[in-house]
């Protein structure tokens, strides 16, 4: 499993820009956004929904190297 920090940002009407960062782990980039897009989704209420919906969701995706894999990498060299 790899881990993925992914990034949504969209317009409120109140709030103005809001931008909220959630990491899964997930085999692949398609597999890791939309694990996140649900879980970003189920937290909003219905006026956010419809905001986000109105004015567009804007998703970035980065691909983050775990800890174990820094582990890992460390233990091999020694």
């Amino acid at each position: 499993m790899k881990t993925f920090e992914v990034r949504f940002r969209y317009q409120d009407r109140n709030q103005g820009p809001v931008e909220s960062t959630v990491k899964v782990d997930a085999s692949s980039l398609p597999g890791a956004v939309g694990k996140a897009a649900r879980d970003f989704v189920k937290k909003l209420d219905r006026k956010q929904r419809f905001d986000m919906n109105k004015n567009g969701l804007e998703i970035s995706t980065k691909a983050v190297e775990g800890q174990e894999a820094q582990e890992a990498q460390a233990g091999t060299a020694s």
